[in-house]
């Protein structure tokens, strides 16, 4: 139970952009300790939405924008995947007109609209000394703009691509790979059965990582990623070599959906609306890629076409539980925000690095890019990760920041 003796303060947590498994048990770790500690928690709702469309006004009904977290609240949640907070891609810097809130459309009336004064003054409205936001470069390079605009800050890397700069782990990441492959190793059986080559698209908009990870585990004969632009011709010869080989008949591609050949001038979308940071929904190279293949194949196959199987991944490697991992390195993120608040230390992110906890500059999130290195992990002429010693490598091998 908390002491209610000691008022030290409000901690405020967030979760931003795309959900993972992993969410919920931060969450809860956060909350547990600082209640213990004598802090009051705030849940801010929906991202940096909630924050930026909270109405500064006591007889306001603000309960979409934010909750007061409880141990009993977030210990239902705990075990569960998704973010009971909910979520979005919201970015205050950057609002489009139809999206400023009602309450302030006679304040900002620029096609695009700075919030965030009006995000700095509901923090100060709600009395939040310390603010935890946990999600991808993009959540969290707002958070850099809101440390340097005073906010006390200490965020926490979440994303299933992996790739945040400063870490080599992010929430979410190794229940991506467990799910790519056992999904993959689930639908072989049907690559199988039909003698098909089986390409599967996953996530991966800039960095590989979620690709290169389950082909070096075995569950891909080849995998194609955003940081090398390939040649659709030559992964075609490869994947008819390697379904040839095969006592089964066929063989898997995993297909990054940041990922292009040679020949497109850009990654392939779904819908070409963006989100506030720039992002257009990806989708289709998966398909692309099968098209491609099935009809180059008859050039490597005495004539005739390979049928192709395709599948996009997405959301069914996102949704659902936390492996044990996402379990586990939550609620030690968790616990070393709560480190730092304690010594009151800020401008920090927690991260993993060299098999250790630890917490670097806030700013790192910024300043740099975390993708595949090619030269190190990628073999660009097979198409498929290639290694020289696993002596002294972090746990996922090829992510060290």
């Amino acid at each position: 139970m908390p002491d209610s003796k000691r008022k030290r303060g409000t901690i405020a947590i967030l979760t931003g952009g795309g959900d993972v498994p992993g969410l919920n048990p931060a969450i809860r770790a956060i909350t547990i300790r600082a209640l213990r500690e004598g802090y009051r928690v705030l849940g801010l709702r929906r991202g940096w939405a909630g924050i930026m469309e909270l109405q500064r006004d006591k007889d306001a009904d603000n309960s979409d924008n934010y909750q007061y977290l409880s141990e009993e609240i977030v210990n239902k949640a705990g075990r569960t995947g998704g973010t009971f907070l909910h979520t979005s891609r919201t970015r205050p810097s950057h609002v489009p007109k139809d999206m400023v809130p009602d309450h302030l459309q006679s304040v900002y009336s620029d096609d695009i609209n700075d919030l965030t004064p009006e995000v700095l003054k509901n923090l100060s409205f709600l009395g939040v000394d310390f603010l935890i936001p946990i999600g991808g470069d993009d959540t969290l390079s707002y958070a850099v703009r809101m440390y340097q605009e005073g906010v006390k800050v200490i965020a926490i890397p979440k994303t299933m691509d992996n790739d945040v700069p400063g870490t080599d782990y992010c929430i979410g990441f190794s229940t991506c790979v467990t799910r790519t492959i056992n999904m993959t190793n689930t639908l072989r059986t049907s690559a199988g059965s039909h003698e098909r080559i089986l390409v599967l698209e996953v996530f991966g908009r800039y960095a590989g990582f979620t690709a290169m990870l389950p082909t070096m585990a075995g569950a891909a004969n080849r995998c194609v990623i955003p940081e090398y632009k390939f040649d659709i011709d030559k992964l075609t010869r490869l994947l008819v070599e390697d379904r040839k080989n095969n006592p089964s008949k066929y063989s898997v591609v995993l297909v990054s959906e940041g990922a292009t050949f040679s020949g497109m001038e850009e990654m392939m979308f779904r819908q070409k609306e963006k989100d506030m940071y720039g992002h257009s929904k990806l989708g289709g190279i998966g398909e692309a890629v099968s098209g491609k293949i099935k009809e180059i194949s008859p050039q490597y196959n005495n004539g005739k076409a390979v049928n192709v199987i395709t599948q996009q991944l997405g959301y069914l490697v996102r949704g659902g539980d936390p492996d044990s991992i996402d379990s586990i390195v939550p609620m030690a993120y968790g616990n070393l925000a709560l480190d730092l608040v304690l010594k009151g230390i800020h401008g920090r992110l927690v991260v993993l690095r060299n098999g250790r906890y630890d917490n670097a500059p806030l700013d790192v999130v910024t300043s740099s890019k975390k993708l595949v290195d090619l030269k190190k992990y990628y073999n660009t002429d097979r198409y498929r990760p290639h290694y020289k010693s696993f002596e002294f490598q972090p746990l996922f091998i090829m992510t060290g920041s």
